[in-house]
């Protein structure tokens, strides 16, 4: 079921003034789309979710599920009446239940339709789903972080929901258990073809889950794209280095090349890279660079590209590569190397990368 938004913004009161949390915010989301939010704390993302869950109102737009309009201007129309379900950062169990008692919950409200003869088989259905039906008659209390994520999920799931809200329901779990039920929730939500809007701060879980990543900041998307999109064609400075590590170069275009790469005049040196057209000849310019596109070499060495020389300030062993911090100039750069690279704090270095690893922004401006 398709999501649309259409101008929304929501006020809130403090001590200074009204605060803008949302500012004219649009977007649409697919029917069975997976689409997430992803900002830092404080843009926006988790009160665009309350709003369509209904558990905030809106002071302006519209918010329309399907072909209904359940927010907008003289129209509210109850949580409880909306197609929706909801997962919170903080999985809201009840512990003096049961798992099967919190998930059968919801099919015991009038407005479920579901039942009673039925609610058992849908409420092992939806615990089948989650790998926790041998698990039915635990008390929530002895049950694990993880496994009461995957309770908090089944619930949600048991209605039968059109459109699934999920607010950043990983965050309280270890590293290997969240990577485990990211992968477990993105393939459920495709497995059903639910419409999904996932809200989250973590950027990796976003590039992973996603098929489409709106970017907030200030109440506002700064943009909305694919994950590879998104990571490799960023449309600003904020986007760059929010979505991943990134180095920038400030400079200025000495050439625009057309259909060919141009060469930006930074004070590390000229850059060959592929430079937008509406940027012409002195135009400031900001270049980014992903440390993933730095190659190093302890030679100089004859190859073509973009080339820097500096010194090994930090090398840090990640498993799968070597994170360096390498001094170039007055400034520190940052690249990720072959973990069976030699690389030692002092190394002299020098750092190539290609003229298509480049993205050029304009210059860092304010949101």
């Amino acid at each position: 079921m398709e999501v649309k938004i259409t101008g929304l913004r929501k006020t809130f009161a403090s001590h200074d003034g009204d605060v803008d949390a949302l500012k004219n915010l649009s977007f649409d989301v697919k029917p069975g789309e997976f689409y997430t939010l992803l900002g830092p704390s404080g843009c926006g993302k988790s009160t665009t979710l309350r709003c369509i869950a209904g558990l905030e109102h809106p002071n302006e737009g519209e918010i329309r599920i399907g072909d209904r309009v359940v927010s907008g201007p003289g129209i509210s129309i109850p949580t409880n009446q909306r197609p929706i379900s909801m997962v919170f950062q903080s999985y809201a169990i009840w512990p003096h239940m049961t798992v099967f008692k919190n998930v059968v919950f919801p099919l015991k409200q009038r407005k479920s339709g579901v039942p009673k003869a039925e609610r058992a088989d849908r409420v092992m259905e939806a615990l089948a789903m989650v790998k926790m039906e041998d698990l039915a008659h635990r008390p929530a209390p002895y049950l694990s972080g993880g496994q009461q994520q995957r309770v908090a999920l089944a619930r949600a799931l048991v209605s039968r929901p059109e459109v699934l809200l999920l607010d950043e329901p990983l965050s309280n779990l270890d590293a290997k258990l969240r990577e485990d039920l990211r992968i477990e929730i993105m393939d459920l939500t495709r497995r059903l073809n639910i419409t999904t809007l996932y809200v989250t701060h973590d950027q990796l879980e976003a590039l992973a889950m996603s098929d489409r990543i709106a970017v907030m900041l200030n109440g506002k998307i700064l943009q909305e794209a694919a994950p590879r999109e998104l990571y490799l064609k960023p449309a600003n400075p904020f986007v760059a280095q929010f979505v991943g590590q990134v180095n920038f170069f400030d400079g200025a275009v000495a050439e625009n090349g057309g259909a060919g790469p141009g060469v930006i005049e930074t004070p590390e040196g000229r850059f060959h890279c592929p430079i937008p057209a509406t940027m012409a000849k002195g135009a400031k310019a900001r270049l980014a660079v992903r440390p993933e596109s730095m190659k190093a070499s302890p030679q100089r060495g004859d190859g073509g590209g973009n080339m820097l020389e500096g010194e090994v300030e930090k090398a840090v062993f990640l498993g799968d590569s070597i994170d360096c911090q390498i001094v170039v100039g007055t400034r520190t750069v940052r690249a990720r190397v072959d973990q069976t690279m030699e690389i030692n704090k002092g190394d002299k270095v020098f750092l190539r990368f290609s003229p298509e690893a480049c993205v050029v922004l304009p210059p860092e401006t304010k949101y």
